[in-house]
């Protein structure tokens, strides 16, 4: 045992510091370097912060600049021009159309996107808010054309110039307004005004819990160790950074390789153990796999100099040294989901150059290690956004968790904003809880130094593909690994799209499964069999084989109906020596006693 996994407590600034090039230096070092010559640093930072919580934390400058672009280009294409003015000509004549056409029934000319449920209510079907809802779908479908691809405009920009049109327009959109909107008349005609005296009432309380940050319990039904993250278990080694559990085996026979999973730590663990019936978690153990699962704390602005380096080598690696120590001269196989697997990916590399055997496989599920094509996320991170970002937390020490929510918001802001919004303000109906949705709003903070280094390095830079990512001074390479690797995606995800997760291929040479299946970043993963619930894609790719581009993939691999979990578990056991008699919980005589029942302490941290 090492003296690392002995370790119970230790301060995140005394843990040791990766000595990186000048080159790649830490964003830290880079601030103050900056300092130095510019004493008052801390004055534009303090003015910077102060823009940056009234903008929601997004630049300015990414506005700015974007528009700037997008219009300038446009002056200079005539030919653009007259295909937008035909374009408009085109949408009126086809709105006019429909308008004078004594059919009511007739096909609309204009559809609402596929995740787009705001017109879902038959009174759209009808006039005239059949008509405001064309002409709302008339301009969405201009700007998108509006917004397309135009010679010399950096296509960031167009992106982001479409990202922003769609807001704007998300915002005016006639199923926000009372007086527009078919079902909110409805609503309110039918219970006399109630309606709207509840949406009141509801403002009111999310207001004033937004204002004072108050984190609400979960509701009944939902309580977390009750309910939600309760498969049975013992944290078996805790430091400042995580809880390690080990849950109870619960058949007599095991796979002699144990599994460590690592989940982001931009959420709390239990996305992977929510009810019994859905708890991939649950599934491993019955499914005869002695299962460790890391639960990252939810850092303060004592832990602002958390960094990257800390997640993988005082969380990670310090996880690993535990479950070898507990089930001793076994491989382990090692599953990250998201940043988790981020993280993973990168802690499995080093290992690679440093000749440290001890991972049976990988599986990284939604999880990038190329961020050319991250999504969404990425449209508005540049060095304006990332020093925005970083002057915010430097206040604190943290990014808090209304920023993180609002991003995530952001993506899909017709749904998950303003229809929200219109069934909760506007039609008085309260929410059902789901397991699920208490997840998503038990959001987590982000220590200063790693979201810094994170997005400067991975995100923005994109150091891990580039062989430019250094671990204590020395460059890491993923193409190293030769543990065999699973990979997953996920066919609407907006987080991690499935073509960048795809690109784990391009930059690996060991032997790969990769799983494109149906859903989005979350329900596609939890995706339990007993649901029989949509489809997947799997293929293998033997270590050394030709690449593969992502269209040419899903052409070759036609649909499975059903869970991935199953094709999952069987690869983990191909993987694996045998079965074993059930190891024990921790290691005593190593120092690993149980601490406390599995969920633990950390994930009750808000």
């Amino acid at each position: 045992m090492t003296k690392r996994t002995q370790q119970t407590k230790a301060p995140a600034r005394d843990a040791p510091r990766v000595q990186l090039p000048a080159k790649i230096a830490t964003a830290s070092q880079q601030q103050a370097e900056s300092t130095k010559t510019h004493p008052h640093e801390n004055l534009d930072r303090a003015s910077r912060a102060a823009v940056a919580y009234m903008s929601a934390g997004v630049s300015p400058h990414a506005f700015i600049e974007a528009w700037s672009d997008w219009a300038q280009h446009l002056a200079q294409a005539p030919g653009r021009q007259l295909e937008l003015a035909e374009r408009a000509q085109e949408n009126m004549t086809r709105l006019l159309g429909q308008s004078l056409s004594p059919n009511s029934d007739a096909q609309s000319a204009f559809v609402p996107k596929a995740y787009d449920h705001r017109f879902r209510h038959p009174g759209w079907e009808k006039p005239p808010f059949r008509n405001m809802q064309q002409g709302f779908l008339a301009v969405q479908d201009w700007w998108d054309y509006a917004t397309d691809h135009l010679r010399g405009l950096r296509p960031e920009d167009a992106e982001r110039t479409r990202f922003m049109a769609r807001q704007m327009l998300d915002l005016l959109s006639p199923s926000n307004f009372p007086a527009l909107n078919p079902e909110i008349i409805e609503e309110t005609r039918k219970s006399s005004g109630k309606n709207l005296a509840e949406g009141a009432h509801n403002f009111i309380h999310d207001f004033v819990s937004t204002v004072a940050q108050v984190h609400e319990p979960a509701p009944e039904g939902f309580q977390i160790g009750k309910d939600l993250a309760c498969t049975p278990g013992e944290v078996v080694f805790r430091n400042d950074l995580f809880e390690l559990i080990q849950y109870a085996p619960q058949t007599d026979k095991v796979q002699a390789e144990p599994i460590l999973i690592v989940p982001a730590w931009i959420m709390k663990y239990y996305i992977l153990d929510l009810s019994p019936h859905n708890s991939m978690v649950k599934y491993l153990v019955d499914q005869g796999f002695t299962v460790f699962m890391i639960s990252w704390c939810n850092p303060t602005a004592d832990q602002a100099d958390l960094s990257l380096e800390d997640y993988r080598e005082r969380g990670v690696i310090a996880a690993l040294d535990a479950v070898n120590a507990i089930v001793p001269e076994r491989k382990v196989h090692a599953v990250g989901y998201c940043l988790g697997g981020t993280i993973l990916a990168i802690a499995a590399a080093t290992m690679a150059r440093d000749n440290d055997e001890r991972l049976a496989s990988i599986s990284l599920m939604a999880a990038q290690v190329d961020f050319a094509e991250a999504g969404e996320l990425l449209l508005f991170l540049d060095e304006s956004q990332i020093a925005f970002l970083e002057d915010m937390m430097w206040e604190k020490g943290y990014l808090d968790r209304p920023q993180m929510a609002r991003a995530f918001s952001a993506i899909r802001s017709e749904d998950l904003i303003y229809s929200r919004a219109v069934r909760r303000y506007y039609l008085g109906k309260e929410e059902l809880p789901t397991d699920m949705g208490v997840w998503v709003s038990d959001t987590t903070r982000m220590p200063a130094r790693m979201h810094s280094e994170y997005l400067r390095g991975l995100f923005l830079e994109n150091r891990l593909t580039a062989g430019r990512f250094a671990i204590n001074g020395r460059v890491i390479a993923l193409k190293d690994i030769s543990a065999p690797i699973f990979a997953v995606g996920t066919e609407t995800d907006h987080i991690a799209p499935w073509k960048s997760v795809y690109k784990t291929q391009l930059f690996t040479d060991s032997d790969m499964t990769f799983v494109l299946t149906s859903g989005g970043h979350n329900s596609g993963i939890i995706n339990e069999p007993k649901l029989a619930r949509g489809h997947h894609r799997m293929s293998r790719r033997t270590a050394g084989a030709f690449y593969v581009g992502p269209e040419a993939w899903v052409a070759q691999n036609t649909p499975q109906p059903g869970s991935w979990w199953p094709a999952w578990t069987s690869w983990l056991e191909e993987k694996s020596s045998g079965v074993v008699p059930a190891p024990s919980i921790g290691a005593p005589d190593r120092g690993l006693v149980p601490i406390v029942a599995a969920p633990g302490t950390y994930v009750h941290q808000t």
